[in-house]
């Protein structure tokens, strides 16, 4: 078993793709930095923390980016999100069976907080129009970044969320959150408070994400298989599903129920959502919480 969340970027196409088959387009031997960052005196990346390329899974040709996370936490600049965009555009021209974005991502770069604003959004239009020809888009979600702000947005523009236990996915990270509203109101160091409300396990309860996995690079390579080929089109029925899906949730707990002193808000979705013994949940393995409680996904 290989943590998923230990490795960098490129060991994680290494292992996850087919043995040798990754082409990288733009490596870091291109030297293509960000312009920005140099002009603020901040150290750059050849490769601007994103790699992206063709290569096999399966067998089947699949185009693919992974971020850097160690890299401005995966933060999504001029350069990284033109590669980013590249990528997709490239797909619609050559039709692979799928695009995998291995997401690990804070958002968007603060450095290029324009430029990359208009870089996320040109890569959320990219992702629908890709779906929209038929390929599908699946990201995977497992890094110690978590997945947040414009990526978290893409992700979920996706046909596939592929996440583990340790992953994250949200629009604002904790961090964010605590420092708009206060400690009080989100407590960013609460480390059980910040993977029930956006770690892999709830998002799985919660329908925004279609497969749960263990913390296992073998494990999200199956996950990615899997889902080859299981396009969903993009239509105003699946919009209005996702609408109904969130006017479920809220339902499940009314706004005047929240922080009431007395309950936990996850915990009690959970159970509001049908999750038996959700008290146990934090607790369990993925194993057995596949075991405890299945639902029908997105």
């Amino acid at each position: 078993m290989i943590s998923y969340a230990e490795c960098s970027a490129r060991e994680r196409l290494a292992l996850l793709l087919d043995a040798g088959s990754f082409h990288e387009w733009l490596p870091p031997a291109e030297r293509l930095t960000s312009p920005h960052l140099a002009q603020l005196g901040v150290p750059s990346a050849f490769d601007d923390g994103v790699a992206i390329g063709r290569a096999l899974l399966d067998g089947q040709t699949v185009f693919v980016a992974a971020q850097e996370g160690a890299f401005m936490g995966g933060g999504v600049g001029e350069v990284h999100g033109a590669k980013l965009m590249g990528l997709l555009r490239r797909a619609l021209r050559d039709r692979p069976a799928a695009v995998l974005l291995l997401a690990e991502s804070g958002g968007v770069r603060l450095h290029e907080a324009n430029a990359g604003l208009i870089a996320v959004s040109e890569v959320m239009r990219a992702v629908l129009d890709v779906r929209a020809a038929g390929i599908p888009v699946v990201v995977l979600i497992g890094g110690a970044n978590g997945c947040f702000g414009g990526m978290g947005i893409v992700a979920r523009c996706a046909d596939q969320v592929v996440m583990s236990d340790v992953g994250r996915l949200a629009m604002s990270g904790p961090e964010v959150i605590e420092a708009s509203h206060g400690v009080d109101e989100y407590d960013a160091r609460d480390r059980a408070l910040v993977w029930r409300t956006s770690g892999g396990k709830h998002r799985w309860l919660t329908g925004d994400c279609d497969a749960l996995v263990e913390d296992d690079v073998a494990a999200f390579r199956a996950a990615a298989i899997a889902a080859l080929g299981a396009a969903r089109p993009v239509t105003l029925q699946a919009l209005e599903d996702e609408h109904a899906l969130l006017a479920e949730r809220l339902a499940a707990v009314p706004e005047a129920q929240w922080n009431d002193g007395v309950h936990d808000d996850a915990t009690r979705l959970w159970e509001r959502l049908g999750v038996a013994d959700a008290q146990r949940v934090p607790a369990l393995d993925v194993a057995a919480l596949l075991a405890l409680h299945s639902h029908g996904g997105r």
